[in-house]
């Protein structure tokens, strides 16, 4: 076949994307994406969430994984009312899709979910549409021509840096990470917060108010 006809420029495109689709942590990354963007959530990147959640007692977690982001709002005081994933990690975590949620058994949502861009777009419009939604992901998707459809339900960006995203690693994600709050039901401009150095008993001292 001719590498420059029709068919051939066909594949290749389909090959280029699904390239891109196997960029783990951003597009600058070489290492294979796990199967449905399983990473489980750090502890580093709980922290700079703490202050604006002093409002939330009992939330939902409809990509839980393996409990992991559960675990670390636990040792806050923060109660899972219900956790669920599409592909269970844990036996405690309930089946089920984010993007068919029908509602929230809590004050909102808390997640860190996958960031393939039509999974993550359904997520954000599917969620937001029921309750507050706290989403986990890169804070690049912010700058894009994509988020234009989305941005405005975005009520509040909470900047949280590289993470390390694998156990035990030396290395940190190559993309910059930000927590998002979502609220289809409140329509006011959207409050950006940078990098804080609250940390230990700073943060049990200082509360923000959730938006």
């Amino acid at each position: 076949m001719p590498r420059n006809g029709p068919s051939y420029r066909g594949e290749y495109q389909k090959a280029v994307l699904a390239h891109q689709e196997r960029a783990v942590m951003g597009k600058r990354s070489t290492f294979e994406r796990r199967e449905r963007d399983f990473y489980p959530t750090p502890y580093a990147a709980v922290v700079p969430l703490l202050p604006h959640l002093c409002a939330v007692k009992r939330y939902e977690e409809p990509c839980a994984g393996d409990g992991a982001l559960i675990s670390h709002l636990a040792k806050h005081g923060k109660i899972c009312a219900r956790a669920s994933d599409i592909a269970p990690q844990s036996a405690s975590i309930k089946s089920g899709d984010a993007t068919a949620q029908l509602s929230c058994n809590g004050d909102c949502f808390i997640t860190n979910p996958p960031w393939s861009r039509p999974v993550l777009h359904k997520i954000i419009e599917r969620l937001s549409d029921i309750a507050p939604a706290w989403l986990l992901f890169d804070a690049d998707w912010m700058h894009t021509k994509q988020s234009a459809a989305l941005i405005e339900r975005c009520r509040k960006i909470v900047s949280v840096g590289r993470l390390r995203w694998i156990p035990d690693s030396k290395m940190t994600g190559k993309d910059n990470c930000a927590w998002y709050l979502f609220d289809n039901s409140c329509l006011r401009p959207t409050q950006f917060v940078g990098r804080s150095a609250l940390t230990g008993t700073a943060l049990n001292k200082t509360c923000l108010t959730q938006n």
